[in-house]
């Protein structure tokens, strides 16, 4: 092999590589995805928002039931991000996921940390998320109880509905 050649299989060796290097990246990075309604379901997961209103706005809370398929995610975390400052609070720290999940936040807390962010693993060894659906603020279209047993019944069929949508990729 001469010198040419053997530079030209280097070159060639050096982008495969590369190429190999950047598709095991691009398979480990989360999906990320814009929950932008009240209603969610994708890839295995379904996302229901409501309010049950309290006596004042300082006691009414965000409602978020979720619905996931057991045998795609088994852990769950939910962060509240400042979208200027990427400042985090964590709402709910990783934790095993049941079929259905239930998120409360007192909806004040919007106003520091506007944008949240539901982060699905595969399994509690999984260092990044298979798949994060996020929101900015509580969606326009997000239904408001002021009863618990009508805001119960409302996400248990909402998040029934969802999830036996056959969208899911």
């Amino acid at each position: 092999m001469n010198v040419a050649q053997r530079s030209s299989w280097l070159r060639a060796l050096h982008f495969a590589c590369l190429s190999i290097a950047l598709n095991a990246v691009a398979a480990d990075a989360p999906v990320e995805v814009h929950g932008h309604s009240d209603a969610f379901s994708a890839h295995g997961i379904a996302i229901a928002w409501s309010v049950l209103r309290g006596p004042s706005e300082q006691a009414a809370k965000v409602v978020l039931r979720i619905g996931v398929d057991g045998a795609r995610y088994k852990m769950v975390a939910v962060d509240g991000v400042d979208p200027f400052t990427r400042q985090r609070q964590s709402i709910t720290p990783r934790v095993k996921l049941n079929a259905v999940f239930e998120v409360r936040v007192p909806r004040s807390h919007y106003a520091d940390f506007p944008r949240t962010e539901l982060r699905f693993y595969a399994d509690d060894k999984q260092a990044e998320p298979r798949v994060v659906v996020y929101y900015v603020g509580v969606p326009d279209t997000t239904p408001e109880f002021a009863d618990e047993a009508k805001l119960e019944s409302f996400l248990a069929e909402r998040v029934r509905q969802l999830s036996e949508r056959k969208d899911v990729p």
